[in-house]
């Protein structure tokens, strides 16, 4: 809780008993690298590490960088001798293109994160995995110097036996080419939202497709008119999304952004 938008949201409550972190503009151009790192220089001292959701900020807002980002903070934390954490587990197992977005950028994190369809979805179950000299910092015999901490259900034997089943489709069923057909599918018919009323954006990411719009004044109102139209769209904040399972056919993503353009159509 305490790296993700404490003064925001769910979050907010728990401010005064969290621990304090530094929250960075991603270095997209001159000015919000020089902020970048300029954070960096004055807080060095008190820093371990920097963490992000590569490519897609999701629950910020479904908000897409460039690998170019990426690239940027790998070498900033090596040079400053921070960790770099990478939360995967929205855009890890193909959701951006990619097995794993930071492949984009070519780089490797020092830790990542995964979950969400390490299972495909059917049983919780999430991985933190390290790098070499971050787990031999904590390979010990000695207790005191162990990380002794792990969740009560950790290795749940039926979840992973899901995900063993799940890595394995990944390996004999076309991921990563379905994943591009749903890219080209979406790029297609999302792009007639862009001209409609109130639509700020569109843009579209392996297999995510975001309408951003000015603004929701009614978000519940907007959700029942998607459900009016047999189908099930979220609303978030200003946007209208899609993250499809990669197995969907042609004709139900079809379904899905043609009940978008017809109830963006007539306004929100």
């Amino acid at each position: 809780m305490s790296v993700c938008d404490p003064e925001e949201g769910m979050h907010h409550l728990y401010g005064d008993v969290l621990a304090n972190h530094i929250i960075a503009p991603l270095p997209q151009d001159d000015a919000s690298e020089a902020e970048f790192f300029r954070l960096l220089d004055h807080h060095a001292h008190e820093l371990t590490a920097i963490i992000t959701e590569p490519l897609v900020q999701g629950a910020g807002g479904m908000l897409f960088h460039s690998p170019d980002v990426l690239r940027t903070l790998r070498a900033a934390a090596d040079r400053y001798g921070l960790l770099l954490i990478l939360d995967e587990i929205f855009t890890g197992f193909g959701r951006t293109g990619t097995m794993f977005a930071c492949e984009q950028a070519e780089i490797v994190p020092d830790i990542i994160t995964l979950s969400k369809a390490l299972t495909g979805g059917t049983m919780a179950l999430a991985a933190t995995i390290a790098r070499p000299h971050v787990f031999e910092a904590f390979l010990s015999d000695n207790p005191e110097h162990a990380l002794m901490h792990g969740p009560t259900f950790m290795a749940n034997a039926l979840a992973c036996a899901c995900a063993n089943a799940s890595l394995d489709l990944f390996e004999t069923e076309p991921r990563l080419e379905q994943v591009a057909a749903i890219n080209t599918h979406l790029t297609r018919e999302l792009e007639r939202c862009r001209t409609l009323p109130g639509v700020k954006d569109v843009r579209v990411l392996g297999a995510i497709g975001v309408v951003e719009l000015e603004k929701i004044a009614n978000p519940d109102a907007l959700r029942q008119r998607f459900i009016a139209e047999n189908v099930w769209i979220r609303p978030f904040r200003s946007i209208v999304y899609l993250t499809p399972a990669f197995t969907i056919p042609p004709e139900d993503l079809s379904a899905l952004t043609d009940a978008i353009y017809r109830v963006l159509s007539t306004g929100n």
